[in-house]
């Protein structure tokens, strides 16, 4: 890619291209991906300091299904709402689910996976687990700010082991994501996240009920401040949440990227949050950075209050 503005590329004459979304690769380097129907996919890297500019076409189509290299194309090009989290139609949902961990269809997966404890934000910390070969990426992918590793082994003794600190712990294993938006605003030093996520590892490590074949880890917090560029100076003020439509333009550089989201400052100074999980499926062409923002923006919600523990036993 020669074109320093990172949307809409490849170049905006290259009809058939649309935004695929974002994704985290190992070392922490975050990247939009783009996909054509003949042409395969490229990636634009992201960092800040680089202009983000563009125009959304008419409509929003389906991304179909990706399953490790190999891509599956929605069968009919289903139209997606301007707005929604999720770039898959029902039909394509429900095939992408029955792939997933989640779905308890891959018990007989061989592949080791970790089981971890991922910080959020004061009082928002999460159990999960995630396959060992993604060496964290899954926790870039959530944005979680800092995590720790509890254990590891085959996939169901790592099931176990996060339904087991989720019912003894009262540790859930999803965190709203108005939450994470608002911790990044006042994010506490690593040595306070390192110590919150100590004493919740020697909790979870003295259970007694946590598979034998799961062999735990000792406590080594990782923090994400570089990777999402927390520990760069960012000018104050509440970020206002961009809501895509059809032939909107967004246009700013690029401050942070911390999961799904980008945080850009537009040419008015404005802080936004451009949401990418809404940005795929959408055909993009480049705009220039200095031109205004037209895409409706929206306060961010209000954190919802942390959970208060209630261990079973």
């Amino acid at each position: 890619m020669t074109d320093d503005r990172v949307p809409g590329e490849p170049r905006s004459g290259d009809s058939g291209w649309r935004c695929a979304g974002l994704r985290w690769s190992l070392p922490a380097e975050p990247a939009l991906l783009w996909r054509h129907p003949e042409r395969g996919e490229r990636a634009s890297a992201l960092s800040p300091g680089r202009p983000i500019a563009f125009t959304t076409g008419a409509a929003r189509r389906c991304v179909g299904v990706r399953r490790g290299d190999r891509h599956t194309a929605c069968p009919t090009a289903a139209a997606i709402p301007p707005t929604a989290v999720s770039a898959q139609c029902p039909e394509c949902a429900r095939l992408d689910r029955s792939y997933s961990v989640a779905a308890d269809t891959r018990a007989d997966d061989p592949r080791p996976y970790d089981v971890y404890l991922a910080w959020f934000g004061p009082g928002w910390t999460k159990v999960g687990i995630t396959a060992t070969e993604r060496e964290g990426a899954r926790l870039l992918e959530q944005a979680a700010l800092s995590y720790v590793l509890l254990g590891r082994g085959p996939l169901m003794a790592a099931r176990r082991a996060e339904s087991v600190l989720g019912a003894a712990l009262a540790v859930p294993d999803r965190i709203p994501y108005a939450a994470k938006r608002a911790a990044r605003d006042a994010v506490p030093p690593p040595p306070e996240r390192a110590a919150e996520l100590a004493e919740l590892h020697a909790r979870a490590r003295a259970l007694t009920a946590l598979p034998e074949s799961l062999q735990v880890l000792p406590c080594a917090p990782v923090h994400h401040d570089a990777a999402f560029a927390l520990d760069r100076p960012r000018p104050p003020g509440p970020a206002g949440l961009v809501q895509l439509a059809p032939h909107a333009t967004v246009a700013g550089t690029g401050e942070a990227v911390a999961g799904p989201d980008i945080s850009l400052r537009d040419a008015d100074g404005r802080a936004l949050i451009l949401d990418t999980r809404q940005l795929a499926g959408w055909p993009l062409t480049t705009a220039d950075p200095s031109a205004p923002t037209t895409a409706p923006v929206r306060p961010t919600e209000p954190p919802p209050s942390p959970p208060a523990p209630e261990p079973l036993f």
